[in-house]
């Protein structure tokens, strides 16, 4: 496994429709673990293949339970995702992105999700997300959709280091 540099948003591969996914093969592993390692020395909890330079449609994310921080967290890798469903109620939430370090900004997202994609072996998963985790999905889903937060932010903006704890 390695760990990766993460593209900024000046870089063209982040505006790009990434490809889909064909193969499930070894290659494919390596990107996946090469992956997680990135996101979680960056620190964050989710990463798509573009954000590393690769344009594929692959996202890993790994969140934990927003109320019970006991509860260890769940590690996602779904290739070929979409979301197939979403909720019509949406929520305002704060986002920050690895690829747009030092800034925050306010999006809407839809409070719950199903997304369908495939696991690294390609057999075809569902996942229905809601809260924290349904806007992590959203957000990664739109990487490997040349799309960025801050194309959906009401408002962007650079916190004061001590605002970060907050955030």
């Amino acid at each position: 496994m390695t760990i990766k540099p993460i593209f900024t948003f000046s870089d063209e591969v982040l505006r790009q429709q990434a490809q889909t996914v064909q193969q499930f093969d070894k290659e494919l592993e390596i990107l996946i673990d090469d992956m997680i390692e990135t996101m979680r020395e960056a620190p964050g909890v989710g990463l798509a293949a573009p954000q590393i330079g690769v344009s594929k449609r692959v996202i890993v994310v790994e969140f934990g339970h927003e109320e019970d921080e006991t509860i260890p967290k769940r590690l996602y890798a779904v290739v070929n995702p979409e979301v197939i469903s979403m909720s019509e109620e949406t929520v305002q939430g704060i986002e920050g992105c690895l690829s747009v370090p030092g800034y925050v900004g306010e999006v809407a997202r839809a409070k719950v999700v199903t997304v369908k994609g495939q696991n690294p072996q390609g057999k075809t998963i569902k996942i229905r997300a809601q809260g924290w985790l349904a806007r992590i999905f959203q957000h990664e889903i739109d990487h490997v959709n040349g799309v960025l937060y801050t194309d959906r932010a009401d408002n962007i903006w650079k916190p004061e280091p001590d605002e970060m704890d907050n955030i």
